[in-house]
């Protein structure tokens, strides 16, 4: 029997569980989100000023006992229209003016990013419902294609391109950045750079459709050294198979309706319908943020991901249970 002691704590354990998880908006681990948290802190504030001062006023008013009617008492509705003209009209104005001038400051500080110490550019493209991330140089070239997972250099500028394939998403890091939309057939630009090493969550703020609140990625953030490690592996061709195990792998991969759609540099899966697998097992998660990636869990998705994502275009994959043992032992290797 479920006892009401044990009901409490399953919710406490749950709320700071999701906590532990949350990201907060008014708070920021780099630029330009410690300006864009500066200006939300400053909004707040405000609002609760003037939400007091209203709510004082109003009980006030309610409470306050008034003297009975004197029909020789003189005319104050001069002075009343004077409180509405000033408590109406002339300091919600001021606040109002005043806020905006600091919008102003806030969007001229974050609208280009540092013109030094810039680590790179990255091309973020939005699918229903996961996300492509193109390296490219500074002629535009693109280097390499990942998905899902983007590392940065700590302390250092990355600029993003931003656009979508399909319909509007919205690339939002809470602890990084403020909300940029993605609009098919434009390109909006945007950047980050954190202060510290960590996994930071992206989030899809626009709503796309049936899967919007499970269009997650991460910003990985780490040392440069680190970093430049991550370009290296990303820029190479995915590793031969090194066993029979994944020799088989690769040919029933190959031979499967996965090549339809996805592809693997290096291997004759050239398509790009979907996300690129050639690093697949490097990721920390799949399905764009639904499941960590590990073997059951790859297992589960690439045999039906819409019992796990339903309404992805991905279908379910009717394959033997040997070939699907051999494709997952193969997308394990790379890495």
């Amino acid at each position: 029997m479920i006892t009401r002691r044990t009901r409490i704590a399953a919710l406490a354990v749950t709320i700071l569980a999701a906590c532990r998880r949350a990201s907060f908006v008014l708070s920021s681990s780099g630029e330009p989100g410690r300006d864009e948290a500066g200006l939300g802190r400053l909004f707040t504030i405000v609002g609760m000023v003037v939400v007091i001062i209203v709510a004082a006023l109003l009980l006030t008013a309610i409470f306050r006992r008034r003297p009975p009617a004197d029909p020789n008492a003189i005319d104050r509705r001069g002075r009343g229209t004077l409180w509405i003209l000033t408590g109406g009209v002339v300091v919600p104005a001021v606040i109002l003016v005043t806020l905006f001038f600091f919008v102003l400051i806030t969007l001229s500080t974050t609208a280009q990013p540092p013109y030094s110490n810039v680590a790179g550019t990255f091309e973020i493209v939005g699918h229903r419902w996961w996300w492509e991330i193109r390296r490219v140089d500074d002629t535009g070239r693109p280097q390499f294609v990942t998905a899902n997972e983007l590392h940065i250099p700590v302390g250092r500028t990355v600029r993003l391109h931003l656009s979508s394939a399909d319909v509007i998403h919205s690339f939002w890091v809470p602890d990084l950045a403020g909300k940029t939309d993605l609009i098919p057939g434009q390109i909006n630009t945007a950047w980050i750079e954190a202060e510290k090493p960590g996994v930071y969550a992206v989030h899809c703020a626009e709503y796309c459709g049936m899967q919007h609140a499970n269009m997650s990625m991460s910003v990985v953030a780490e040392s440069d050294a680190e970093f430049q490690q991550w370009l290296a592996s990303q820029t190479a061709d995915a590793k031969p198979p090194q066993t029979d195990d994944e020799q088989r792998g690769l040919d029933a991969f190959v031979g499967s309706p996965c090549a339809s759609c996805h592809q693997i540099r290096g291997t004759p899966a050239a398509a790009i319908v979907g996300p690129d697998l050639t690093h697949l097992a490097a990721r920390r998660m799949i399905g764009a943020g639904a499941l960590p990636n590990t073997v059951g869990n790859l297992s589960g998705w690439i045999s039906n991901s819409q019992t796990i994502k339903p309404g992805n275009v991905m279908p379910a994959m009717y394959l033997k249970p040997t070939d699907l043992h051999a494709i997952v032992e193969y997308l394990g290797g790379l890495k």
